[in-house]
């Protein structure tokens, strides 16, 4: 009777250490999609407006965060950065993951020839990191967001395909999709009524946690060039310019940087507190 009562109370730390990293990235995740939408409105000053007599002037000094090299409003960039960045990670994902998922989850059902030429073609994408596929892309259709959208996509897509495939294999083994093919289901049938529910779950985990390599992958391209064209800000951008200014300005290179690691933060804090929260044994 004493063991039964004291169970749940050494439980009791470990689920509410998992309450609070799905708090906690939901919470910060929530704040950066706040603040992208609240920057199609409303931003302190025009993001691209330049005040060269206000010219890298500090944090309080003008403006909240201080000011550039071109005298625009930090702040102001920072936010219009945030809505760039991220519709830029989540367009990318969800394609690359919508395509990648697809390819996992028809492999699974179809095996033999097409799992094997899946796989390979995945392996000869993880051979191209996303910096190198954008540059390549960028010389036949120049710099852009449609150039880095489809840098990341390409690269999510093996990365959604592995985990949809080994996940789907293990459904395909079920008690439940047996019964199915053995009242005459087709595969399609199978693979959409019963595979693709029952690994969903494992889909969006995978789908919080890739948008924080995405948006620090955005960051890359952006700094490089390869991202959205100017004056439209971005995080990346805004790394890359504020290096000549390191030693006069140096919270034109922290903001953003802090930035881009706290969106990288809470998607990884969502992702992990999801795959907790749809963990079965929690219970």
């Amino acid at each position: 009777m004493a063991i039964a009562s004291g169970s749940p109370i050494k439980r009791r730390p470990f689920i509410i250490s998992r309450q609070i990293k799905l708090l906690a990235g939901s919470s910060i995740v929530g704040l950066l999609v706040a603040v992208a939408l609240l920057s199609l409105v409303w931003t302190p000053l025009p993001p691209a407006k330049m005040q060269i007599i206000y010219k890298l002037q500090p944090p309080f000094a003008f403006g909240v965060l201080g000011t550039d090299q071109f005298g625009r409003d930090v702040l102001s960039m920072l936010m219009a950065g945030c809505w760039n960045s991220l519709s830029i990670a989540i367009t990318a994902v969800v394609i690359g993951g919508t395509i990648g998922s697809a390819a996992g989850i028809s492999a699974a059902a179809t095996r033999g020839i097409f799992e094997t030429l899946l796989m390979r073609v995945c392996d000869v994408i993880f051979a191209l990191p996303p910096i190198l596929s954008a540059m390549i892309l960028g010389a036949f259709l120049g710099s852009g967001r449609f150039t880095a959208i489809t840098a990341i996509a390409v690269f999510m897509i093996p990365v959604f395909a592995r985990v949809t495939l080994a996940a789907a294999l293990q459904a395909w083994s079920r008690d439940y999709v047996l019964a199915a093919r053995a009242i005459g289901n087709s595969r399609l049938t199978i693979s959409v009524r019963h595979v693709l529910p029952n690994i969903m779950n494992q889909i969006i985990v995978h789908a919080a946690i890739q948008l924080g390599l995405a948006i620090l992958t955005e960051a890359g391209l952006s700094f490089l060039g390869l991202g959205v064209a100017p004056p439209a800000p971005t995080w990346g951008r805004m790394l890359a310019d504020s290096q000549t200014y390191l030693g006069l300005a140096p919270w034109l290179a922290i903001l953003p940087g802090l930035t881009i690691g706290l969106a990288v933060l809470g998607f990884n804090l969502l992702g992990d507190g999801l795959r907790d929260f749809f963990d079965p044994r929690r219970f």
